[in-house]
């Protein structure tokens, strides 16, 4: 009887461990250079003027390269004006998987339009990204109150990762 016990929790410990190790090896933690690659978004809310609240939204795609630097474009409305614009910046990603963005947003012009921050979340093992903006300042120095999210989505693969897996 004794050994029937001893052997049931054997198997036990080496069924919970074997599980426990491939729960492990599909936990990944997140860096810069993990993120990187070409992401697909769309940021919706309200810029809050000195004339009142407009609404804000605007769908767009960027690259993250390796070590956060970010190049995109997005089409963007504020309040019905709609704008093509060209994106710049950096990302910085923890391991926890929580970020900051610093975006410069020009007019195809190549003239600044806007300064923004934003704090981020990696989801879904890196596959997608939530946003909201903290900061937003024109340049001329004046900071712009804004209640505006971002839903971000992964366009390429996640690197160390076979695609059937994302």
């Amino acid at each position: 009887m004794k050994s029937r016990i001893a052997l049931t929790s054997l198997a036990a410990t080496l069924l919970l461990g074997s599980a426990t190790a491939a729960l492990a090896e599909n936990h990944h933690t997140c860096s810069t250079s993990r993120v990187a690659g070409d992401w697909g978004y769309t940021k919706t809310g309200t810029l809050v003027l000195p004339t009142g609240a407009v609404p804000f939204a605007s769908v767009g795609r960027f690259s993250l390269d390796d070590d956060g630097a970010l190049s995109g474009t997005n089409d963007g409305n504020v309040g019905g004006r709609v704008s093509k614009d060209v994106l710049k910046g950096t990302v910085a990603v923890g391991a926890d998987c929580t970020g900051t963005a610093t975006i410069e947003v020009y007019d195809t012009s190549g003239n600044i339009l806007r300064t923004l921050t934003m704090g981020l979340v990696f989801v879904d093992d890196a596959r997608g990204a939530r946003g909201i903006v903290t900061s937003l300042v024109l340049p001329n120095g004046a900071s712009l109150p804004s209640i505006i999210t971002a839903d971000v989505r992964r366009l390429t693969g996640i690197p160390g990762i076979p695609r059937r897996n994302w």
